[in-house]
């Protein structure tokens, strides 16, 4: 399963979420391979490249919703096919869903570019 966003969505999102956000990072070596390190490990002869973000730190980002009194909360949801979503759902109604996924990391990574799309972020 996949763990962190990939290079794609890491160079997406660190133009949009504070980098701080960021629990890991795409790191290159010597023989330009990239590798993911928690972002408090300093390694020598590696450079960081880009911040990267695990699930956890993704669902952090997400912000509750407030509007009337009715609160709308972000979760992961896995369907029987062993497919993913994010929605934020209130007490009466479906505010809005990522879309579909096989995995819960590009969920949570579309949610955030939508939500961005929509100054909701």
């Amino acid at each position: 399963m996949k763990s962190y966003t990939d290079l794609e969505q890491s160079k997406v999102l660190a133009e949009i979420l504070p980098l701080e956000s960021a629990d890991m990072y795409w790191f290159r070596d010597d023989i330009e391979i990239p590798k993911i390190y928690p972002k408090d490990m300093m390694k020598d002869s590696v450079s960081v490249t880009l911040a990267c973000w695990s699930l956890a730190a993704l669902l952090e980002v997400l912000p509750m919703i407030t509007k009337d009194k009715d609160t709308a909360n972000p979760f992961i949801a896995k369907t029987s096919d062993n497919e993913y979503y994010v929605f934020y759902a209130t007490l009466t109604q479906e505010v809005d869903s990522s879309g579909i996924y096989d995995n819960p990391v590009d969920a949570c990574y579309e949610m955030i570019i939508k939500l961005h799309e929509l100054n909701l972020l």
